[in-house]
């Protein structure tokens, strides 16, 4: 894709956002439209914010499960920023119409006090430059239709990443641990949506370990020139799936010893 066209997409999300509607997937209309195509697009609608008064605070990774990189026929996980606009506190209550169709994960969010580059990042760097970790909630959102109301199609993977990788803010918890003093494998966690359980998961579900996601990311990152910063906050990646947020809805993300994380969306 040539700049102006990815210039015009990214223009089109920041409309789609602002105005809380969704357009037609972009596979439809550039059906040969590459991964890379895809990040330059997202990295387009990043700069827009930045130059709005946003700051990038992290970053995150998705689609870290087998089963959903086999759903979109990918290989490896994809990634998008974080910026200031997106966090809330455990115990936020969050408005529904700043988003289109929120939904819900569960993960654990990595804070660094060193920096982390590629290209030979690996899990024993995390480890030392991981200054603690604290459970978290996504909120995933869709500028794009996730199944197009007149095709049927449904979203590939390059309108997902064009899409920041589907992110649209996070809700951190208020315990901090030291994930050296845990197996990160083991760490479970039970979702309910007033007072129903609707999903539990295991780390595990996210490459074997988060601490793999977060590696895998730093050297995904290093052709790009970019590094992570300490003091960012890192999304490993979902071990459960998405859940449908909708006004009134509570949330309660139970992690056992490791804490929760509770929001409410009116």
């Amino acid at each position: 894709m040539n700049h102006d066209q990815i210039a015009t997409i990214a223009a089109q999300l920041a409309h789609a956002e602002a105005e809380r509607r969704q357009f037609r997937a972009l596979s439809l209309d550039h059906p040969d439209m590459t991964i890379a195509d895809a990040y330059a697009v997202q990295h387009a609608w990043i700069e827009l914010k930045l130059a709005q008064g946003r700051t990038i605070r992290g970053h995150k990774i998705g689609l870290t499960s087998r089963a959903m990189q086999q759903a979109v026929g990918i290989d490896e996980p994809d990634f998008g920023v974080l910026l200031d606009d997106m966090f809330y506190s455990s115990g936020a209550r969050i408005a529904s119409d700043r988003f289109i169709e929120p939904r819900v994960e569960m993960e654990l969010a990595f804070v660094l006090k060193e920096p982390l580059r590629g290209p030979h990042c690996t899990a024993i760097d995390v480890w030392r430059a991981t200054e603690f970790v604290v459970p978290a909630l996504e909120i995933l959102d869709s500028r794009m239709f996730r199944v197009d109301p007149h095709t049927k199609a449904t979203r590939r993977v390059t309108d997902t990443i064009s899409d920041n990788a589907a992110n649209a803010a996070l809700v951190l918890g208020d315990t901090a641990f030291d994930p050296r003093a845990h197996d990160l494998r083991w760490v479970s966690a039970i979702l309910t949506r007033n007072a129903v359980v609707e999903e539990t998961g295991v780390a595990a579900g996210v490459l074997g370990n988060p601490v793999n996601g977060i590696a895998w990311l730093a050297n995904r990152l290093h052709p790009h020139g970019v590094s992570l910063a300490p003091g960012q906050v890192i999304l490993s990646g979902s071990f459960i799936r998405p859940v449908d947020a909708r006004a009134g809805d509570n949330f309660h993300a139970d992690y056992g010893p490791l804490g929760t994380v509770v929001c409410q969306f009116r």
